[in-house]
């Protein structure tokens, strides 16, 4: 269940007007699940906004446990791949962070892999994380943390039910290696 969600827009070398389409459009997604909605608005030019026009949405939705899960979307650079429309922005970012919040866990796919990296480079103890579905990044980074430390994780799925709500969910746990910065002074 989300209780708030914010974001930011932002643009630079382009109409500020793409502000408000961008807002409006993701808003028309977001209004029919909770009111509480606000996207902030940065635009920049001149001097200050650098030689690239381009412009994105930053959407962070916080949730009744405490979670944050967020959704980040950004035009293609001038001259590489289509040109992307504003109202198209907002609305799949907004629908981003709908399938991010519907995956639900303590994480969002997109740093699903850093909570993992962290479990294993900690203390020698048991660590625990609920994730939502794995994304393909992070199936492939598992490979990569068990070629490198030959750390391997157990894979609980949990379906979703009275309990936890939406798809169902990965309880990951390891044993951390237990490393330690080696270059730190000790006192």
């Amino acid at each position: 269940m989300t209780s708030l969600t914010r974001g930011c827009r932002y643009s630079v070398r382009v109409s500020p007007q793409m502000a408000n389409r961008i807002v409006d459009s993701a808003r028309s997604i977001l209004n029919k699940f909770i009111p509480d909605i606000y996207i902030y608005t940065d635009h920049m030019k001149g001097v200050n906004s650098g030689k690239s026009p381009g412009f994105g949405l930053s959407l962070v939705a916080e949730t009744t446990s405490g979670t944050f899960l967020s959704a980040e979307l950004a035009s293609n650079p001038q001259g590489q791949g289509a040109a992307v429309l504003p109202e198209d922005l907002g609305r799949n970012c907004a629908q981003l962070l709908l399938e991010e919040i519907y995956r639900g866990g303590c994480v969002d796919s997109t740093n699903q892999s850093l909570a993992l990296l962290l479990m294993t480079l900690g203390q020698q103890d048991v660590s625990k994380v609920l994730l939502g579905p794995l994304s393909p990044y992070t199936i492939e980074f598992l490979r990569h943390l068990k070629s490198f430390f030959q750390i391997m994780f157990k894979i609980e799925t949990k379906p979703c039910g009275e309990e936890l709500k939406g798809g169902d969910k990965v309880l990951m746990t390891c044993v951390g290696i237990g490393f330690s910065n080696l270059s730190k002074t000790l006192k």
